[in-house]
């Protein structure tokens, strides 16, 4: 029951509006759809000031001590979940089980859906970027207080939605755990088509949650349509693998609603306005940049004392 309420109630809803949206991928002369430089034509609230995705620009994040490690609650439990082609994406329905809170969050929340967004073939698509790096594929997790129990309730509190991105990168090895979601994938190529995902366990396609504790940390909004700005959103260094092939098996599944390939499946970075990027103090994207360069000083140092000696 709770898998079919949360993928007709959850990210349909952006679908009711009578205005349709679309992806740049999608627009087109042929095509009557408002892109994403138009979103805000049409719904207001894109057009925001705390909008979502950004670029995070590693210096100039600060440090923050209280972004304590998140603990993750029923990640490692076995499920039978839903995968529907929602027309725009598709969406694995999660049980309000897995549950997260720590890390500074305001609350304990449960978790309603999961979502990824990519691009084409073996190219770019993550939503977020760091250092104005874009990676080949983004994974959200979305999660709302206990309290609420729909993500159109959770949005009248302006910390009421908790969303996890995680970042993919191509290896040169296959991950066999993600198979099944690609599969899972291929079962429902058109808007409405439905699936089982069975047996299915969050972690087969997350990095290892004890190696979670490094993440940035602002708040932010809804990537689709209407962008409500209501997101503590935590976006997390560690990387889970996925082989080119993979990654290209997944832009190939899927159409959008209509009946275009699925593809580019991204919102462009939107400007910050100001707002603090926060890291943890286990954050290391550019901590590797200072020792190289203590590394350099000590090489000539070295280098200089072996001609004198």
């Amino acid at each position: 029951m709770w898998s079919t309420l949360i993928v007709s109630g959850l990210l349909l809803a952006p679908c009711i509006h009578s205005v349709q949206w679309c992806y740049q991928s999608q627009y087109s002369c042929d095509v009557n759809c408002k892109d994403p430089s138009q979103w805000d034509k049409a719904f207001p609230e894109c057009g925001g000031q705390t909008q979502s995705p950004i670029n995070i620009v590693t210096q100039k994040a600060r440090h923050a001590p209280h972004l304590t490690p998140i603990i993750f609650e029923g990640y490692t439990q076995t499920l039978n979940v839903t995968v529907q082609n929602v027309g725009y994406s598709a969406v694995l329905a999660l049980p309000p089980s897995l549950r997260i809170r720590g890390g500074d969050l305001p609350a304990t929340y449960k978790a309603i859906q999961l979502h990824l967004h990519w691009g084409v073939e073996d190219g770019l698509g993550s939503e977020h970027t760091i250092d104005g790096e874009q990676y080949p594929m983004e994974l959200h997790i979305v999660h709302i207080k206990e309290q609420y129990n729909t993500l159109k309730e959770a949005m009248n509190d302006s910390v009421g939605v908790a969303g996890l991105a995680f970042f993919y990168e191509v290896s040169t090895k296959e991950n066999q755990k993600f198979n099944e979601v690609i599969e899972a994938l291929g079962r429902i190529p058109y808007n409405g088509n439905s699936t089982t995902l069975q047996n299915f366990r969050l972690t087969d396609i997350l990095p290892p949650l004890e190696k979670l504790s490094s993440y940035y940390r602002y708040s932010g909004s809804l990537t689709v349509p209407g962008c409500d700005e209501a997101i503590i959103w935590t976006i997390f260094q560690e990387f889970f693998y996925i082989s080119q092939q993979q990654l290209v098996d997944v832009t190939k599944q899927l159409r959008f609603e209509t009946g275009h390939p699925m593809i580019e499946t991204y919102r462009p970075v939107q400007k910050l306005n100001g707002r603090m990027v926060y890291k943890s103090t286990a954050c290391s994207f550019t901590s590797s940049g200072p020792v190289i360069l203590c590394l350099c000083f000590l090489c000539v140092f070295r280098l200089i004392e072996s001609i004198f000696t």
